[in-house]
């Protein structure tokens, strides 16, 4: 809930204002902006419509499901295959759970502030503005979990990660100063950050044997297509998911599409290891 005080030139009256954003362990899953997002996709059936509707862009609308549906654990929103008008794209029974849950809770939160706004007379001067500061990173792919297993080194460390939503653990490589300084032992929550360009996709990871430490099995489902590279999404049996940039000539050969059976493979080295402040 993030709440601030606005004054009203004309009558000196101090009034509160408020949103609601929903967080899972403190990282924000969203507020009123990506519900409406998933409302209009109930609404219209279609990704495309609903980021037309919320005068954004296609790419822009996805990235958010992504990003909600790796913190919920599991999917809020679902494509449907085949039908008179080709398929389209629905809410699974948590996605609309979410949406009637967050409308009770800002309608509770709204008279909340209403009766707040109503005792802040006189005491504007005395708000404290709290925000909590978060970490931006240019990382596609960030995964939040619980270190299991720490396995130090003279010079590394090899950090384990359980992460809910991918169905196996997560391993990376960090230096021991590096483990020491973040407090990484097993218990302490900590996240991992992997850039879509060290996530090498393959169709065929059962049958060869990889030197890279993840190998993260799961379906493609989505392949948004530029001019030299694509990235490609994969969604994982536990509900995450994971994004790899791949040349098209690459997404081609592969053939992957939409329902394609593919792996996420990436090195233990190309693992950021961070830890909530």
């Amino acid at each position: 809930m993030a709440t601030t005080a606005k004054q009203d030139n004309n009558s000196g009256r101090i009034e509160l204002r408020g949103s609601v954003w929903m967080t899972v362990d403190g990282r924000s899953l969203g507020g009123p902006g990506r519900v409406e997002l998933l409302t209009l996709i109930a609404t219209h059936g279609s990704i495309t419509r609903a980021a037309k509707a919320m005068g954004m862009s296609y790419k822009a609308a996805w990235d958010a499901i992504d990003a909600m549906n790796q913190l919920a654990g599991e999917p809020l929103v679902e494509r449907l295959v085949g039908g008179k008008g080709g398929g389209g794209t629905r809410l699974t029974e948590r996605g609309l759970r979410l949406v009637r849950s967050f409308g009770v809770i800002e309608r509770a939160h709204r008279h909340f502030v209403d009766q707040l706004s109503e005792q802040a007379q006189g005491v504007a001067d005395d708000l404290l503005l709290i925000r909590r500061m978060g970490v931006r990173t240019s990382a596609r792919n960030q995964f939040f979990g619980t270190v299991s297993r720490v396995t130090p080194g003279i010079v590394n460390d090899e950090i384990v990660l359980d992460v809910p939503g991918m169905g196996q653990p997560l391993t990376a490589i960090v230096t021991h100063g590096s483990a020491v300084d973040l407090g990484l032992v097993p218990g302490s929550e900590a996240f991992a950050l992997v850039k879509a360009t060290s996530v090498i996709v393959v169709t065929d990871a059962d049958s060869t044997r990889f030197s890279a430490r993840n190998c993260l099995q799961g379906t493609v489902s989505r392949v948004q297509q530029g001019a030299v590279n694509s990235e490609v999404a994969l969604a994982l049996p536990g509900g995450g998911a994971v994004a790899a940039i791949v040349t098209n000539a690459s997404c081609a050969e592969l053939g992957l599409a939409p329902g394609v059976t593919a792996s996420a493979l990436f090195k233990a080295s190309s693992v950021i290891v961070g830890v909530p402040v």
